[in-house]
C-alpha cells in the first residue's frame, strides 16, 4: 500500500536509478501519472514530458476501459467487449475523449514542443495499470517515434496487462507491487488517492 502518488513516484524513481545521466525522457500519463513522474524525473535528472491517451469506459462502468484513444486519432479497442454496446453511443463517446485528449495537449504543454525521443530511452509512467489499454496505447505512440528503448514503470499492474504491453512492444516493464497482489482498482493500492487537477498538472510540467 502506498501512502500516495508522491511516495509512489519516489519508489519508482530508486529502482529506475541505473537510467541517470543515461539519455532518458520521461513520459507521464495525466493526470494522475505526472504527479510520478515528476519524482522519477527528479530523481533521473531527466526531462518530463507528457503523453495524453484517453480511456473509453464501458456504458455500464465507466472505470472499465474498452478503448482508448489519443490526440493524434490513434484508436485501440477490445472488439470483443465494444460489439456488445450501442455503436452510436461509442462512436460519439471515441469523439468525446478524442477532443479531451487535445484539449489536454494543447492546455498542458502552453505551445511548449514535446520531447524528441528518438534513439533515446523513454520511460512511460502512471499511477498504475488496470486493463492496459491507455498504456498500451501509450507504447504504440511512443513506438512510433524510434526511441532507443521503451520502459513501461508503474506502482501496480494487473497480471493481463503486462503480456499485452510486451507484445505492445515495451522493452522492460518496472512494477513495485506484484501482479498477483492487483485489487482490480488502482486507486486500491493507495492510502490517498485524489483527483489531480489541471492547474496541478501544468505546475509539475513548469516546475521542471
Amino acid at each position: 500500500m502506498f501512502k500516495n502518488r508522491t511516495e509512489a513516484g519516489q519508489l519508482l524513481g530508486k529502482v529506475l536509478q541505473k537510467y541517470k545521466n543515461k539519455n532518458v525522457v520521461i513520459f507521464a500519463l495525466p493526470r494522475g501519472g505526472v504527479v510520478l513522474g515528476f519524482e522519477v524525473a527528479k530523481i533521473l535528472e531527466s526531462p518530463l514530458d507528457i503523453i495524453v491517451t484517453r480511456k473509453v469506459g464501458h456504458p455500464d462502468n465507466p472505470e472499465y476501459a474498452i478503448c482508448a484513444v489519443d490526440d493524434k486519432n490513434m484508436l485501440l479497442c477490445e472488439q470483443s467487449e465494444t460489439r456488445l454496446v450501442d455503436q452510436n453511443w461509442l462512436k460519439q463517446e471515441i469523439k468525446h475523449q478524442r477532443e479531451e485528449a487535445k484539449r489536454r495537449v494543447d492546455l498542458y504543454r502552453g505551445g511548449r514542443k514535446p520531447e524528441v525521443v528518438s534513439g533515446k530511452v523513454a520511460i512511460i509512467v502512471d499511477d498504475g495499470i488496470a486493463t492496459g489499454l491507455s498504456m498500451r496505447l501509450a507504447v504504440r505512440a511512443i513506438k512510433r517515434e524510434r526511441p532507443k528503448k521503451i520502459i513501461v514503470a508503474v506502482p501496480v499492474a494487473s497480471f493481463s496487462s503486462i503480456d499485452a504491453l510486451k507484445a505492445e512492444g515495451a522493452d522492460e516493464i518496472v512494477v513495485l507491487t506484484s501482479p498477483e497482489e492487483f485489487k482490480s482498482a488502482v486507486g486500491a493500492h493507495y492510502l490517498d488517492f485524489p483527483q489531480i487537477s489541471d492547474e496541478e498538472v501544468i505546475r509539475l510540467l513548469l516546475f521542471l
